[in-house]
């Protein structure tokens, strides 16, 4: 994390309605650095972009204008209020909507939403169904926001066979020395790789429409209203790109359906919720449910399997590659990580008729 000077003197590059009073460090995500700056007249959010994730940082922000400049649009038009619904970003006092300091760091403001505050993991079912309602918005608002005119952020984020071939190597490589102890858990996923192209098939088919999706579905990346619980603003859009919205109702339900943290360390707690994943369903589905394709409705359940196992690729593969993508708090912290997405993985499998026949309930 960059020195509270380092983002002092970046933060007074933007166009904050007074003097900067104080800078905090905001600790969850695991991707960006982000502060809290105070200063006369209100909050905002700085962020620094991490290079090493997002190695076209402008594409970053070309995208991030053109979803919420739309977002704004949709928002006004149907009489809500688009400070509030969307992100705003503050521009540069000498223009532009970033800025990159001596060390060739990127940095971004946005403006704080009063008012608000992220769902947390555990969240009550209302307020599970109301965070997976405004995915379900932001997703329906952007369906005549043309994919082509967006960057692939990520080149192969959710492509499946790419992670899993990217798995094989850190499992060859063993650079960190980590294996031995993880022989088990690279089996298990190991043998449900006939599965991963899947859906990256039904794309490339046509079969599957690409749309524009967030691809970073977790509920605290949505704000609620703190007075009302109502669903209020998708934030982090960062891997907003061309995508599936398979992709997103499963990476949403991944944890979402479950009370445990991404990081529990004790596994007994990690299951399916039955009733979350009924309020997750409820909420996105009936705000999509008039634009869903078939081969899109008959893949939503598959879609977190896939995403889980994706994700626990990832994790277990960072974990062997000696923790060079994901930040961590401990030496273990990926490993347990990709031992919840483990457990998911067969919690879905052990209940996919049970969630299948929800889904069927809503969409018909």
């Amino acid at each position: 994390m960059p020195d509270v000077n380092a983002a002092a003197e970046v933060a007074a590059r933007f166009a904050l309605p007074g003097a900067v009073q104080q800078i905090e460090p905001v600790t969850q995500g695991y991707i960006n650095d982000t502060w809290q700056v105070r200063c006369v007249g209100g909050r905002a959010i700085l962020q620094r972009i991490n290079r090493s994730v997002f190695r076209q940082p402008q594409q970053v922000m070309e995208n991030i204008l053109w979803v919420t400049a739309h977002l704004r649009e949709r928002i006004h038009a149907a009489g809500g209020d688009p400070t509030r619904e969307t992100l705003t970003l503050i521009p540069l006092r000498a223009g532009g909507w970033f800025c990159v300091d001596s060390r060739g760091e990127f940095w971004r403001m946005y403006a704080f939403i009063e008012g608000a505050e992220p769902c947390q993991q555990g969240a009550p079912l209302e307020k599970v169904r109301q965070a997976a309602a405004a995915f379900g918005r932001f997703q329906a608002l952007l369906e005549d926001l043309p994919g082509e005119q967006l960057h692939e952020t990520i080149p192969g984020f959710h492509h499946t066979p790419q992670r899993l071939t990217a798995f094989r190597r850190a499992v060859e490589g063993d650079v960190a020395g980590r294996l031995s102890a993880v022989r088990g858990e690279v089996q298990m996923l190991l043998e449900r790789s006939g599965q991963a192209g899947r859906v990256i098939e039904a794309l490339a088919s046509g079969n599957l429409p690409r749309r524009v999706t967030h691809n970073d579905t977790k509920l605290d990346n949505v704000l609620l209203d703190s007075v009302s619980g109502q669903g209020l603003c998708v934030i982090d859009l960062d891997t907003v790109m061309p995508g599936s919205l398979v992709y997103d109702f499963g990476d949403m339900v991944r944890m979402g359906a479950s009370a445990a943290a991404e990081d529990e360390p004790e596994l007994d707690k990690v299951a399916l919720d039955l009733a979350r994943f009924k309020q997750l369903a409820l909420g996105y589905l009936g705000e999509v449910r008039g634009l869903l394709a078939p081969a899109e409705r008959d893949l939503l359940v598959f879609g977190a399997w896939l995403i889980t196992f994706e994700q626990a690729l990832r994790f277990l593969g960072d974990y062997l590659n000696g923790d060079t993508y994901y930040r961590v708090a401990y030496a273990e912290h990926n490993l347990v990580r990709a031992q919840t997405q483990i457990k998911m993985l067969a919690e879905f499998e052990r209940n996919r008729e049970r969630m299948e026949a929800v889904v069927l309930g809503i969409t018909g």
